[in-house]
């Protein structure tokens, strides 16, 4: 690859002396400009491995040039050479000042400037060298990164699954709660990663549920206070099972499995939280999970259709629900009765576009 080199000055003859010296060997490619504030624009648009620039020059001198150069992107380390026929010292404590690298004599014939110039261009090819290996170690980081985070997606997915299939063996519900909840969060106006965050985290809602004994998990008929009182147990047990993580997809999971049964007035369980004292992604999960569950076919009920589900949260919000998240829900309805009608649920996407599918 051609090292390419910009050269700046206000004289034709030194432009094109510069430009000949430069692409002696064959391995640099100069592009020059007569107008400083012509080339700024020029390095908006393309990168270069070096730069030349006169320091007497009409609109703007080299110092100021090499200070606006310095402050566009990709151009922090580039090595920038100074042309003058200066010996102040004071001109050049100022060219470094503003991002210098090195000096050149205006002298045609100089041994000096041929060398000088050589080792620029060396500079300059280590430096791209530096950046491109550094860009590729970052891509590699950044493709790790990607990894281990679907990894863990992929776990807490399996897990949320494996805790459904107990009570519902297609795992649709799980399915459902995550769709809810994501458009929930998205019409409240949250974060976009906070919103997939959600959506990932909501199907270990009910992971406490592995600790409740069957026979009342999947009872017929009504429960008893004390079947209740166990069943209630689930979100202390839930938050106990995903607590402490060092993953914060688990940890936010942790919160909305203890915290998803509270009520906005403060009767909910098991900590009697009120209001915005409950997590946000608990309470958008709330509407999510019970709206799911009213229009669920379950052991011990049958489903209940689409619009009374949906009064049922209007007529409980600021009460059981935050009022905040029903009206996100209720605004969103086509999409809600579109996943709630859904006959084969898409599975959970991920961010190298393959899925997770329910058998």
């Amino acid at each position: 690859m051609l090292t390419q080199a910009l050269i700046v000055d206000d004289s034709p003859s030194v432009l094109d002396f510069l430009k000949r010296l430069i692409e002696t060997d064959g391995s640099v490619q100069a592009t020059t400009s007569l107008d400083p504030v012509a080339a700024l624009d020029i390095a908006r648009e393309l990168h270069f491995d070096i730069v030349l620039v006169d320091y007497e020059m009409p609109k703007m001198d080299g110092i100021q040039f090499v200070r606006e150069l310095r402050a566009l992107a990709g151009f922090s380390e580039t090595p920038v050479a100074m042309i003058t026929s200066s010996d102040s010292d004071e001109i050049k404590l100022r060219a470094l000042e503003a991002g210098a690298t090195d000096f050149l004599p205006k002298r045609r014939n100089s041994v000096e400037v041929r060398v000088r110039l050589r080792n620029l261009i060396s500079l300059g090819k280590a430096v791209r060298k530096l950046n491109d290996r550094a860009s590729h170690l970052a891509s590699e980081v950044a493709a790790a990164t990607r990894k281990l985070q679907e990894r863990e997606e992929e776990i807490i997915l399996r897990l949320a699954l494996a805790v459904e299939y107990r009570d519902n063996d297609t795992g649709e519900h799980t399915l459902r709660v995550a769709k809810y909840s994501q458009v929930i969060a998205e019409q409240l106006g949250l974060p976009a990663r906070f919103c997939r965050e959600i959506y990932l985290a909501a199907p270990l809602h009910d992971v406490g549920k592995v600790g409740i004994p069957d026979h009342i998990l999947l009872k017929p008929g009504r429960l008893t206070e004390s079947e209740m009182a166990v069943v209630r147990t689930h979100a202390r047990i839930g938050e106990h099972i995903l607590a402490d993580s060092e993953c914060d997809l688990i940890r936010l999971a942790a919160t909305i499995a203890s915290a998803h049964h509270e009520r906005w007035d403060g009767a909910g369980y098991p900590n009697g939280l009120k209001g915005a004292e409950i997590p946000i992604a608990a309470r958008v999960v709330a509407v999510a999970d019970v709206f799911d569950a009213l229009t669920s076919r379950r052991p011990y009920k049958e489903a209940m259709p689409l619009i009374e589900a949906r009064d049922y949260l209007i007529a409980n919000r600021a009460r059981h629900f935050d009022p905040d998240c029903v009206d996100a829900f209720v605004s969103r309805w086509d999409e809600v009765a579109s996943i709630a009608t859904s006959q084969s649920l898409a599975p959970f996407p991920r961010k190298d576009g393959r899925s997770l599918r329910v058998a």
